[in-house]
């Protein structure tokens, strides 16, 4: 593992009990960071936490509600006064279904975990980030979003919006310290495929050139590097963790 410097930074990791989240997690401790999670599941938070040998402020939130969002700040700097970094990392899949099956509900719960979720994190934690004059926030998209997955048309214009909504943000912010990304991940063999069918595994394997799923350390030796200081010329920027599929 090579040494990123993250010593005295301190991060906000939405979802980082599991998955994606909690490698990043580990990423972040072992570069020098400190850490908050945003997470909707008490237990699982403080069942995770055991795991990490460091220590983690846990905030309970619901990350697609805007009140419980604000709260969470409050919560944060409280602890922690200054936010360096956000990683947007909670998300869904919601089902594997044709559109014209896909139930509006469902559809609904998607929009407001992955879209507003992360609409509400940046709206709250980027005027404290510019009154510091220093910020990175780095949102999970994914392949998805760039080429749109069949029977998986909410997760797949949920995580196209993320994209964008990094593009608009990041030139928003351009003229100021805070740098905005998003990584645009393969399938990642995480915990999240337990909301997938084999079929849809199976599809998302079938398009990987490298014939093999990402590892969430890969995603989240990335995603920490954007998070640093070094990281200060690439902002509204689209970095890809395919293993070959996206071509752009």
């Amino acid at each position: 593992m090579n040494q990123l410097d993250l010593a005295g930074r301190h991060a906000v990791v939405t979802g980082g009990a599991a998955g994606l989240g909690f490698a990043i997690t580990q990423r972040l401790l072992a570069s020098g960071a400190t850490v908050t999670w945003w997470d909707r599941d008490a237990a699982a938070m403080a069942a995770a936490a055991t795991q990490l040998g460091h220590a983690v402020h846990q905030v309970v939130v619901d990350v697609g509600v805007h009140a419980s969002v604000v709260q969470a700040v409050q919560q944060t700097v409280e602890r922690h006064p200054v936010i360096d970094a956000l990683v947007n990392c909670a998300g869904i899949t919601g089902p594997n279904v044709k559109l014209w099956d896909y139930p509006p509900e469902a559809w609904q719960q998607v929009m407001q975990v992955n879209l507003n979720g992360l609409f509400y994190g940046c709206r709250e934690v980027v005027p404290l980030m510019r009154r510091q004059n220093y910020g990175r926030i780095v949102n999970i998209a994914s392949v998805a979003g760039k080429e749109g997955n069949p029977n998986a048309s909410a997760y797949s214009a949920s995580k196209a919006a993320v994209i964008a909504l990094t593009k608009s943000l990041g030139k928003e912010l351009a003229d100021t310290g805070i740098r905005v990304n998003c990584v645009t991940p393969a399938a990642v063999k995480t915990a999240i495929f337990e909301q997938m069918s084999p079929e849809h595994i199976a599809f998302m394997l079938s398009k990987i050139p490298m014939g093999r799923f990402g590892e969430p350390e890969e995603v989240a030796a990335m995603v920490a590097w954007l998070c640093t200081a070094e990281c200060s010329f690439s902002t509204g920027a689209v970095f890809d963790l395919s293993g070959g599929r996206a071509t752009y």
